[in-house]
């Protein structure tokens, strides 16, 4: 199943000073870049990435269950200063199936509307 994930850091989690910023770089910024060039090595990233402008990532992650989403993203060095969202994606297809079955039963119910006869 595929999930877009949007990842911001959060206010409280900005650098104050040029110390706090060089901390923050090394040790969460490109540990964190260095984990999603190896995800989507492994096809578990199969699109998206750094927000231009921001401290921040829109993904779009692979997997197979919930708990391997959640062992993913808790992987990532910066989550803990991240304020994180997640929307699970469907398919084009399942969708497509999903609206004709609608459709279907918009027409059914039309045909059966004493309005739908005159």
């Amino acid at each position: 199943m595929q999930h877009l994930v949007q990842m911001k850091i959060t206010p409280q989690a900005r650098p104050a000073n040029d110390e706090e910023g060089l901390n923050f770089v090394n040790n969460l910024i490109y540990p964190t870049l260095k984990r999603c060039q190896q995800l989507q090595q492994e096809g578990k990233i199969v699109a998206g990435g750094p927000i231009s402008g921001t401290t921040g990532f829109a993904l779009v992650v692979e997997t197979d269950t919930l708990q391997e989403l959640d062992q993913l993203l808790t992987s990532l060095r910066a989550w803990p200063r991240m304020e994180t969202t997640v929307t699970p994606l469907t398919t084009f297809a399942d969708r497509a199936s999903a609206v004709e079955a609608g459709l279907k039963r918009l027409q059914e119910h039309t045909a059966l509307t004493p309005d739908s006869q005159s």
